[in-house]
């Protein structure tokens, strides 16, 4: 029963800015970490930014400096602030999630969400 549901995609020119977002729900026990991760078309998913539950983030070289990652004062929330958008960062997002449900026995296992969009035009 475990979601993830990202918006705020959307088509921007070069050097502007988009804040996604993804809420998880569900029989949630805890989340290990949340995150973000893109393709573009013909390319392989790579990851974007993620963050810990202790706070501890990690990004793609291609988005240092640009991109920030951070969790929402509601809980089991995460969001991508991008700025200066570059048409190479043309690509679906997909949120991700490490998480214990209330049914599991294991400490962990990995959910993603559905993909949005995001466009930069030149």
């Amino acid at each position: 029963q475990v979601q993830l549901v990202e918006s705020g995609g959307g088509l921007v020119q070069a050097g502007g800015s988009l804040r996604l977002s993804c809420a998880a729900s569900g029989s949630i026990f805890s989340i290990n970490a949340m995150g973000w991760y893109r393709q573009a078309p013909g390319k392989q998913r790579e990851l974007v930014a993620t963050i810990t539950s202790t706070g501890s983030t990690n990004y793609a070289d291609s988005v240092k400096g640009r991109f920030t990652i951070s969790r929402g004062n509601v809980k089991n929330t995460v969001y991508l602030q991008m700025n200066s958008l570059k048409p190479e960062d043309t690509a679906v997002y997909y949120c991700h999630a490490n998480l214990r449900r209330r049914s599991d026995y294991v400490w962990g296992n990995d959910y993603w969400g559905q993909g949005t969009q995001v466009t930069v035009s030149s």
